[in-house]
């Protein structure tokens, strides 16, 4: 089932013009990241990897589970296109770094794992997936040898419908039972009665790639993997979340470098939005409370709409998952929980009322990050209703990207450390400020054209702001709208200084000019998605105005 083998691919001008893209992205923006294998000035025929700001700063708050998708080696006629990816606190996917690999031998995975790591500052992840591929595994192996490893299983899937292409025709059903067999199984032992049961059923107990599938099962099947986090919410979903980044915007027609980038590009800037939305949508819609428990409010407060969502099932079947003492002697009070009508499938949770800890024999808490509804019901049955603070996950709360761990890592990187913390700060704070705007922008109609007014009003002057700053070639930069006369004395002065005096100032201009060309992308974005919510605000009003007089006139 593995892919191997060193291959050499050539794309002819299109890896030129690759080349001159990064370059010029590291020219406008000094925190952008890419390196080159086998680099060579006249030409470049090595392999390359990115990564810009946001995707170091996001691997700050969510680098614990990474995916690497080298799915193109299935088929030899895609573009060599590999991405890091992962999930963010809206269990949405995020990008981490991208990589163009010409030469595909171990020692260019190894390369690539390498610099990405060092691109992310050495922090290694908890977890990663990959593609069931040797010379990535043996990468893997080497590069991250801390971090727990599996293969894709949706991957696996889809091989093995291509595969058993002949038995999922003469039998429909094979699929589903399949997929559930390995998704559902909550035991060792019930997935190996399931296997073997399914392989009975269809007569492929000899099928040799079942067997190999079977041979790796610890790697790839989630009832050996529950002891990791892997950030999986739902083990039977229609697809891997953390693979979705690219989908929809690279498919067969992706011929080229050019469209590529193009539509790299595209998905970057989609996803960005889908993340401000979300934003918007957790501070601005009051989740609707499903039980009068104290523990189900606290969540409401914490996590963002999505994992709050996850948490409330979770909590609802508590009701229909009591829990029974089987074992009260000592420190450790052990509970059987078992839904109503199915002992069979009861799992047993052991707590320390000193220390108001449980472990469930599920795992789901170290696998997702999200407490299962077997510890709940146990919270539930000795009066606990405030979620302890280890059971609340940073990276799935409102607040994942605050704090000194988001910024920018300095490896690669001549700006200053604060650069990146100071961002991302600057991001939340306008973020925050701009939500409660909208709340009182949209109570009524009087109140909305004052703040519409306002929001216009900043956005003309975020616009001249920006418009100054891009005129100003490199080397005499104005940031945050600074006073031209200081800055041309200063160039003045220049001229008097060293070479590497005259770099460093560069540098520190170019980096002042950053700031302010993003702090200004941010204002936009945040007043483009309040004048879309106020619009709909209005037109909310508007409706409801018009029911009122019509209510009056009847």
């Amino acid at each position: 089932m593995n892919i191997s083998g060193n291959t050499q691919r050539s794309l002819g001008p299109g890896v030129q013009y690759l080349l001159d893209y990064l370059k010029r992205m590291q020219s406008d923006n000094p925190t952008f990241f890419y390196a080159i294998q086998d680099d060579n000035d006249e030409q470049c025929s090595g392999n390359m990897f990115w990564t810009d700001a946001t995707s170091r700063t996001n691997y700050s708050y969510f680098g614990d589970t990474v995916r690497v998708d080298t799915s193109y080696r299935a088929d030899r006629s895609k573009i060599p296109f590999i991405s890091f990816t992962g999930i963010n606190h809206h269990a949405q996917p995020v990008l981490f770094g991208c990589a163009l690999l010409l030469n595909e031998s171990e020692n260019s995975f190894v390369w690539l794992l390498q610099t990405w790591l060092q691109a992310m500052s050495g922090h290694s992840p908890v977890s990663i997936t990959i593609d069931p591929d040797r010379l990535v595994q043996k990468a893997v192996a080497q590069v991250l040898p801390e971090a727990r490893h599996r293969f894709c299983r949706w991957n696996i899937f889809r091989q093995t419908h291509e595969k058993l292409a002949n038995v999922c025709q003469a039998n429909p059903t094979f699929d589903l039972e399949f997929k559930k067999c390995v998704n559902e199984a909550d035991t060792v032992e019930e997935f190996e009665s399931c296997w073997a049961t399914l392989l009975d059923k269809y007569y492929l107990m000899g099928n040799e790639w079942l067997q190999s599938l079977y041979s790796i099962r610890d790697q790839w099947v989630p009832v050996y993997l529950r002891d990791v986090f892997f950030g999986e919410l739902s083990t039977v979903d229609s697809n891997d979340a953390i693979s979705l980044f690219f989908d929809g915007f690279f498919g067969a027609t992706i011929t080229t470098i050019q469209l590529l980038i193009k539509q790299y590009e595209k998905a970057v800037s989609s996803w960005h939005e889908r993340e401000l939305k979300a934003d918007f949508d957790t501070y601005h819609t009051t989740p609707v409370l499903r039980t009068p428990s104290p523990t189900e409010k606290q969540a409401a407060n914490l996590y963002t709409k999505t994992i709050f969502m996850k948490f409330q099932g979770e909590l609802v079947e508590t009701l229909a998952n009591p829990a029974t003492i089987v074992d009260d002697s000592g420190t450790f009070i052990t509970y059987r929980v078992a839904k109503f009508g199915e002992d069979h499938k009861a799992h047993t949770v052991r707590f320390n009322a000193f220390e108001m800890k449980a472990k469930c024999s599920c795992r789901m808490f170290d696998f997702s990050g999200v407490i299962c509804r077997h510890v709940l019901s146990v919270f539930r049955a000795k009066n606990v209703f405030t979620l302890p603070s280890e059971y609340v996950l940073k990276r799935w709360t409102r607040n994942a990207k605050t704090g000194g761990e988001g910024s920018v890592p300095e490896s690669a990187s001549e700006l200053p450390s604060q650069y990146g913390e100071s961002s991302v700060v600057r991001h939340d704070n306008l973020r925050q400020e701009a939500m409660k705007y909208v709340e009182e922008g949209a109570k009524s109609i009087h109140v909305y054209n004052m703040a519409m007014n306002a929001l216009q009003e900043a956005s003309k002057r975020v616009a001249a702001v920006k418009s100054k700053n891009s005129g100003v070639t490199q080397g005499t930069s104005v940031a945050n709208g600074g006073n031209l006369g200081t800055h041309a004395i200063e160039n003045q002065s220049a001229t008097c200084l060293s070479k590497e005096e005259k770099e460093k100032k560069i540098r520190e201009l170019s980096g002042e000019l950053e700031q302010t060309n993003q702090k200004c992308e941010v204002y936009r974005a945040i007043l483009l998605a309040l004048f879309r919510d106020m619009e709909d605000q209005k037109l909310k009003l508007s409706v409801k105005v018009q029911n009122a007089r019509l209510t009056l006139k009847e």
